[in-house]
């Protein structure tokens, strides 16, 4: 299905996390074997079939001290129903630099779809659509880490250039990270497949089924040509501890203002808004019932 770089691969000792089962590049300098994605201890492996390697690094172009003043900021407006000592009180455990991995394609493919909408209907409430086209797929992004979460590499992916991409990590300062391409090829092309499907449905609902409203919805997509690359992005994992829990958040590399993470809510002042909400609603109610 796809076209892969058809260098030999070369086999290496990964470090693999316990928790979230991340692999990682293994370097002998590391002062702790705890995963970079997550914390927990990880396990020395090495595996038996070649490993997949990353041919394109997109650079950082943000620094640790940037990343610092961006989580404190990120920290400090997160608005009324957070803690009042969030920002001062949370302590950073560790700030690291790492790139997470993902598959980069581009693909000419015919969509031949069909489903039911609610335009052009008499008495029944769908009526059925159908159609052909030529559609094309450039600089597709799917994830292959398994350290960041859907959500976390949702948030992140539309900051990278991959213009400025190069053959060798830069940018980084201090040590840093590398992920793993630790996922089979098959499973590659699954993954590109389902991430176009995905895009083929929302682009024909978009702009091609008529209508509202959709159900019943299928497409059969036919390669024209497909040309898959291996990238690696940068990222900040950074872990902060509140009062005794623990957080992460993860910064983009090459933008600062890219920021997702989780952080504790205050429970006193959601339930200070629900009773300001119930109390202002009876007095509504009474004086409605004064007026009456």
């Amino acid at each position: 299905m796809g076209e892969y770089v058809d260098r030999p691969e070369a086999k290496v000792e990964v470090l693999r996390c316990n928790g979230c089962g991340a692999a990682v590049s293994y370097s002998e300098t590391a002062r702790a074997p705890k995963c970079a994605f997550c914390g927990s201890v990880t396990r020395l492996e090495t595996p038996s079939d070649p490993m997949e390697q990353t041919r394109h690094f997109v650079p950082f172009t943000v620094s640790r001290g940037e990343a610092t003043e961006a989580y404190r900021t990120w920290l400090s407006g997160l608005g009324f129903f957070r803690p009042s000592d969030l920002a001062s009180s949370a302590r950073l455990e560790s700030l690291k630099a790492l790139w997470w991995v993902g598959w980069v394609f581009l693909a000419d493919a015919l969509v031949s779809w069909a489903g039911d909408s609610d335009y052009g209907r008499r008495k029944a409430s769908w009526a059925p659509h159908a159609g052909r086209l030529e559609m094309p797929f450039r600089d597709i992004l799917v994830p292959a880490t398994r350290g960041l979460s859907e959500t976390e590499t949702d948030h992140l992916t539309s900051s990278y250039r991959l213009d400025t991409a190069r053959e060798q990590p830069e940018g980084a300062e201090g040590e840093t990270i590398v992920e793993q391409f630790d996922i089979r090829r098959s499973a590659a092309r699954q993954r590109v497949a389902e991430a176009m499907g995905q895009l083929a449905e929302h682009r024909v609902k978009d702009g091609f089924i008529p209508g509202s409203r959709f159900r019943n919805f299928s497409a059969a997509i036919l390669l024209r040509r497909l040309v898959t690359q291996r990238y690696a992005f940068p990222a900040y994992v950074i872990a902060f501890r509140y009062r005794g829990r623990l957080f992460r958040t993860v910064i983009s590399g090459q933008d600062s203002t890219r920021i997702v993470g989780r952080a504790p809510y205050s429970v006193w002042r959601i339930l200070g808004a629900i009773c300001a909400g119930l109390l202002a609603l009876a007095l509504l109610i009474m004086l409605l019932s004064l007026a009456g």
